[in-house]
């Protein structure tokens, strides 16, 4: 029989999840800043129970058009997209924009399709 190979700790490979919010659109169109919204995501975000207690388990990046938050703790990709839509509700863009998972590790923020035909035929009734 062979002898088991005990792992410790230390050898063992730490967990994480990244996630990433694509903010493409908005930001070119000079409807949304994304320092802005990082620090959002920086005052509101609760770990732990607490807002703001980020320490070493949360990290928030942000690149040009790009927000990648990565934690060494399990995170909910749901609760990013909660705080996302609060943000949008607060700055009055929610009626312009929605969160849409483009994968399984990041959403995206996308302009409602409103097609101009609807309405024309609205309007000539």
């Amino acid at each position: 029989m062979a002898p088991k190979k005990l792992v410790s700790k230390k050898d063992r490979r730490k967990c994480s999840w990244r996630f990433i919010l694509d903010l493409t659109h908005p930001v070119e169109d000079g409807i949304l800043s994304s320092e802005n919204f990082g620090q959002f995501l920086k005052e509101r975000m609760k770990v732990n129970g607490k807002t703001g207690n980020f320490g070493n388990i949360v990290q928030i990046e942000q690149l040009k058009n790009k927000i990648m938050v990565t934690s060494e703790k399990q995170f909910s990709k749901r609760y990013l997209k909660y705080l996302t839509k609060k943000y949008l509700k607060k700055n009055n863009l929610r009626d312009w924009l929605r969160v849409v998972a483009s994968d399984k590790e990041s959403y995206e923020l996308r302009y409602f399709q409103i097609s101009q035909d609807d309405e024309e035929s609205e309007n000539e009734d």
